[in-house]
């Protein structure tokens, strides 16, 4: 089986007083989008989210089928989302990404699945990680973040320091790489309606 965690816990600081799971894109929330786009990559998907969020995040995916994970403690950044996610992931694998990311193509889990040896697949989009949209292996996922939060650290790299993924240079068609980074289209386009 293989899971898919979408990071739905932040305040969200990028969209002002918005939150970025329930931002319109569209006529669609954002994370509606997320889920959707993941397609047939994956057997089950897994929302993470605060509590005080869980209603208007229900209403966002009605009539999708997903499960959620909701954090014990509030606002504990990614690696608690991860953790959280994880906990509740029944797949092996899990494919890991933010709730901002409605336009990353479904064929990037599907090559990262492929891909995935020792603890995941990490994609190198231009050179760079991108360890918010990977493979991870959901135990040793679990117990990465468990050891990054118990030393006092929050930090998505601390996090990844501490797993052995494989990476994978450049998974999506070249058109697609931009499509990691839009967020900051969002934002732009929400700043510039508002």
């Amino acid at each position: 089986m293989r899971s898919a965690v979408v990071l739905a816990g932040g305040r969200a600081t990028r969209f002002g007083d918005a939150d970025e799971a329930t931002a319109d894109l569209d006529g669609e929330p954002v994370i509606r989008r997320v889920v959707t786009g993941l397609g047939d990559a994956v057997d089950e998907v897994v929302v993470n989210c605060r509590d005080d969020r869980r209603a208007d995040v229900e209403a966002a995916l009605s009539g999708l089928d997903v499960r959620f994970a909701f954090d014990p403690v509030p606002d504990g950044g990614p690696v608690a989302g991860i953790r959280t996610g994880c906990r509740v992931a029944r797949g092996d694998w899990t494919f890991v990404t933010p709730c901002d990311r409605p336009f990353v193509p479904a064929v990037l889990p599907k090559r990262l699945f492929e891909a995935a040896e020792g603890d995941g697949a990490v994609p190198l989009v231009s050179g760079r990680a991108r360890p918010l949209s990977a493979v991870y292996g959901t135990t040793a996922a679990v117990e990465a973040c468990e050891t990054t939060i118990g030393l006092g650290s929050p930090a998505v790299s601390d996090f990844l320091a501490r797993l052995s993924p494989v990476t994978v240079s450049d998974p999506v068609p070249e058109h697609a790489s931009d499509e990691f980074d839009a967020t900051a289209a969002l934002c732009t386009s929400r700043d510039q309606s508002a």
